[in-house]
């Protein structure tokens, strides 16, 4: 299965985005919804999960504290707020399920999991 990310954008240093996690196919509420980001030249990296069965978000200590996560039933998005964002957080983010567990730094899934991305460009 896989989700589709939307909301990258550049920003400058200091800004903020937020991004949206969505799948035509899938309710994302029947699943723990991780997020990915693989910046230049560095592996892919899990940075936060919205678990289903618990009213719990995870960040991952990298962000400190600067990324949320919520959701919305009803719309069947889960959404990654950024704020003071830093030209380190340049990255392609993805959504997808964290199949291996929901924590402040899921495990990226290996498989056919991978959307596009969306890409964060963070810049002055």
């Amino acid at each position: 299965v896989q989700f589709e990310e939307s909301g990258g954008d550049l920003v400058q240093p200091g800004g903020s985005l937020r991004l949206s996690c969505t799948s035509s196919r899938v309710r994302l509420d029947d699943y723990d919804v991780g997020w990915f980001r693989r910046a230049p030249g560095k592996e892919r990296e899990g940075i936060g999960c919205m678990a289903q069965t618990v009213a719990q978000t995870y960040s991952s200590h990298t962000a400190e504290g600067r990324f949320t996560l919520s959701k919305d039933s009803d719309k069947n998005e889960v959404y990654l707020q950024m704020d003071s964002l830093a030209p380190e957080d340049t990255a392609v983010y993805y959504c997808a399920p964290a199949i291996h567990g929901c924590s402040a730094r899921p495990i990226p899934p290996r498989g056919p999991y991978w959307g596009e991305g969306t890409l964060v460009g963070v810049s002055s």
